[in-house]
This record gives C-alpha cells, sequence and structure tokens, in this order.
C-alpha cells in the first residue's frame, strides 16, 4: 500500500463537504482540493448559476473540474471534497459520503445564503436532479448510489466537530 493518504469526501450541497474537508485537511495536515464550479465561475469572471447553465449545455466544465481535482490529487497526500471524489479518486485511501436530507441541507443553505427556506428548498431539489442527470449522462455515475464508500455519515444531528472526528477515528483504524 502506498505510503500516501488521500481521503476522498462526497456528499450533496449542504452536507458540510467543504467545511468537514477543512477542518480535517487542517487536523490531519494535509493538502485541501476543493477546486469546483464556483472557483471556475470566478476565474472566469460570470456567475455560479451562469457557470451551472453552461455546464448543463456543455460537457467541458465538468470535465475540466473533474480532470483537474484528479490531477491535483494525484500529487500526493490530500483531502479531495468534491460531489464526485468518491468516485472519481480511485487510489483514495478512504472514501466518505456525507448525507443530509434535503430539508436539513436547504436549511443550512438557506442560513448560509440568506435566503428563504422554501427557495433554497426549491433550488436544492432542481439542483440535485440536474447535477444526477448530468454525471449518468458524463460517468453512468448515479449520486443517490454511495453505498460503496468506506464510511457513510448521517451530518443532520452532528456538528462539524463530530463530524471530523468520526473520519479521524476510521482513518486511524483503518490506515
Amino acid at each position: 500500500m502506498s505510503s500516501e493518504l488521500k481521503i476522498a469526501i462526497s456528499g450533496k450541497s449542504g452536507c458540510g463537504n467543504t467545511t468537514v474537508s477543512r477542518l480535517l485537511a487542517e487536523r490531519l495536515s494535509l493538502r485541501l482540493i476543493n477546486y469546483t464550479f464556483h472557483d471556475m465561475a470566478r476565474e472566469r469572471g460570470i456567475s455560479f448559476e451562469e457557470l451551472c447553465r453552461r455546464a448543463e449545455q456543455n460537457n467541458q466544465y465538468d470535465l475540466h473540474l473533474d480532470r483537474h481535482q484528479v490531477e491535483l490529487a494525484s500529487r500526493g497526500s490530500c483531502v479531495l471534497a468534491s460531489r464526485l471524489a468518491i468516485w472519481l479518486l480511485k487510489d483514495a485511501r478512504h472514501k466518505i459520503y456525507l448525507y443530509a436530507s434535503p430539508e436539513v441541507r436547504a436549511g443550512r443553505i438557506a442560513r448560509r445564503e440568506n435566503q428563504p427556506a422554501a427557495q433554497a428548498l426549491a433550488e436544492l431539489l432542481a439542483r440535485d436532479a440536474r447535477d444526477r442527470q448530468r454525471y449518468l449522462r458524463l460517468y453512468d455515475i448515479d449520486i443517490d448510489e454511495y453505498g460503496f464508500a468506506d464510511l457513510v455519515i448521517d451530518t443532520e444531528q452532528l456538528d462539524v466537530e463530530q463530524v471530523v472526528r468520526r473520519i479521524r477515528q476510521a482513518v486511524d483504524v483503518r490506515s
């Protein structure tokens, strides 16, 4: 087994992927790879929503993002946080999926984005459906089928520290 420690963390928007991954990477002194559509939009000077619309019409956005993430991860030990990390990072030693119900995720997003919960839920459900269809089309990956993950954590009743602690325990046991 390689001495590199690669941890892939996936989950849908609002599950805590970014926060958990950032804190885990800090605690384990690993590089964090969290290159997202938000980053791509910023680099191109367009809104996140516009980039998402373009990605629905042009596969190159997803393909670029996913190739770039895997390429960055190929450079050594890291925590890779992305929707598809557990599917695409084949040499990850630990594949972790974070779960929360759409209602809980929408509530978190509504608070973060300062928007009405009903609006956040409608947008989240639409995005989940679009993402699922796109990943099925591009990679034959069903993001609703994550049972192969080494660890699935329901984040609904846990705070970030508790989630990170559970991951660290699993990493310590399996490494």
